[in-house]
């Protein structure tokens, strides 16, 4: 790989990482959000279609200051107390220095595949092995941060998981809206 290559391919990874940075953050609204509507009367939303959705793995990258003012961002509106916002970031920091480890072994089955799959010869039997560990590795970092939900949306009150599950029907709304509103464009072309 050619230095400039690998630049790319860094750049590449940072801006990977804090998009699955982001995906946590909504995973957790996500998994908060089920808890408050488990709760409340049985109302249409997102539901567990949107953490799986945004997976598991949403810790491995970007700094902790850049994670600190993510979680701010989710707890703000919430009347979170400073005592409840120090337990949620040092849960999801815990989860996140879980995780590297894991995600370095996801990038290194990524490069496994990428070298079966372009060898002059495909080995299929090489592939589906890949695929499976991928699948278990997958499983090990989903359980990890569904652990780290769990506890994180254990800190709030019913009141703030209730608020956060508006939140996340009220996006939902919005996205569904958008999407309409792209269909429709789309359709008139």
């Amino acid at each position: 790989m050619t230095s400039k290559s690998m630049s790319v391919a860094r750049g590449t990874s940072g801006a990977r990482a804090r998009l699955v940075m982001m995906g946590m953050v909504l995973t957790l609204l996500a998994a908060i959000g089920v808890s408050a509507w488990a709760q409340a009367p049985a109302q249409p939303g997102p539901g567990m279609h949107a953490m799986h959705h945004h997976g598991g793995a949403g810790m491995t990258g970007g700094s902790p200051e850049r994670m600190g003012r993510m979680l701010d961002h989710l707890l703000d509106g919430l009347n979170a107390t400073d005592a409840q916002r120090a337990q949620i970031k040092q849960i999801m920091a815990q989860a996140s220095a879980d995780l590297k480890g894991q995600a370095q072994a996801a990038r290194e089955l990524r490069q496994r595949s990428m070298q079966v799959l372009t060898a002059p010869a495909v080995d299929a039997n090489a592939a589906e092995q890949i695929r499976l560990q991928s699948m278990a590795l997958h499983d090990q970092m989903s359980r990890r941060m569904t652990q780290a939900m769990v506890a994180a949306a254990s800190v709030l009150t019913p009141e703030q998981r209730a608020a956060i599950g508006q939140r996340l029907k009220d996006r939902q709304a919005r996205m569904e809206e958008r999407m309409k509103k792209h269909e429709q464009d789309g359709a008139r072309r």
